[in-house]
């Protein structure tokens, strides 16, 4: 299942998305009008909303074209990113490499974005220069923390994952700011676009998925996730062991190399650029800078 979050006369409510047509959600009884609510519902929730969806007439979609998309989780609890987590281009990853994130294991780099930074889908992505005119985009698979429970802890840490999403961390390299203050450098409005939607894990398969940045229509990232050093399984059960992972949770696993070929990876952005960040199975995250 697709599940949008769309913006309505200043409301942001839950959608499914099916192909080319929107579903806004209003379930009668049921407080499955958010994301989060949604995750935090888990497998019973989305056979309420399935169960809903299918009884509804055709008449009752909307054009995807015709709906404004808000950030797909638009409230996260928490947004946990990873960083140096894919290899190197040319550098070989070995079976054991990447690790489990138990005793005696390299860990992950985390670091996070305040949950305000985070913005939709077409939305303008504009900031103060006098702070910062130092800053790039990165395209990253963001996973969607779900509901918990013995069910899901049995399931291992993938158990916990409601679905993904793509991310676009956007980030100054200022030196003030990415050089030991990161979270700001990464929190200002808006660097934080996720979107377009969230593809629930039961449909999808994150070992292995391409995913890339252009800018202007130009790559300038283009990899895939099988070269993460630690799996996604690993990152969750890292977080979990450290903090309480809540539903509507974000976690974004980190962004992949840099393209050498033009513009190359010190190409910053600009006013009028047009920035889209991709993830196979997922689609396409897109937003104009300003």
């Amino acid at each position: 299942m697709r599940l949008a979050t769309i913006v309505d006369e200043g409301r942001a409510t839950a959608a499914v998305v099916e192909g080319r047509r929107v579903l806004p959600l209003a379930i009668p009884g049921a407080e499955l009008d958010s994301m989060r609510a949604i995750a935090a519902g888990g497998e019973a929730a989305l056979r309420r909303v399935g169960e809903w969806v299918r009884g509804q007439p055709a008449g009752a979609f909307r054009a995807l074209e015709d709906v404004v998309l808000g950030p797909a989780i638009p409230d996260p609890g928490a947004i946990y990113t990873i960083g140096l987590n894919y290899a190197a281009p040319g550098e070989a990853l070995d079976a054991g490499e990447a690790p489990d994130a138990g005793e005696g294991s390299e860990r992950p780099l985390v670091y996070g974005k305040l949950p305000s930074s985070v913005t939709g889908h077409g939305a303008l992505v504009a900031w103060d220069r006098s702070l910062t005119a130092n800053v790039d985009a990165e395209v990253e698979l963001g996973v969607v923390i779900g509901a918990s429970g013995p069910g899901r802890t049995a399931a291992g840490p993938l158990g916990q994952v409601f679905g993904y999403t793509c991310v676009n961390d956007i980030s100054s390299r200022d030196p003030w700011l990415d050089g030991d203050q990161w979270l700001l450098g990464k929190s200002m409005a808006g660097f934080c676009p996720v979107g377009p939607w969230v593809v629930t894990a039961d449909e999808l398969d994150p070992a292995d998925l391409r995913l890339g940045c252009t800018v202007n229509g130009v790559a300038q990232q283009d990899d895939r996730t099988s070269r993460m050093r630690h799996s996604i399984g690993a990152l969750i059960a890292y977080l979990a062991r450290h903090v309480e992972l809540r539903p509507g949770d974000l976690v974004v696993t980190g962004t992949p190399a840099r393209l050498a070929a033009p513009p190359g990876p010190d190409r910053r952005l600009q006013p009028g650029d047009v920035v889209t960040v991709w993830i196979e199975g997922i689609g396409g995250l897109t937003n104009p800078i300003g």
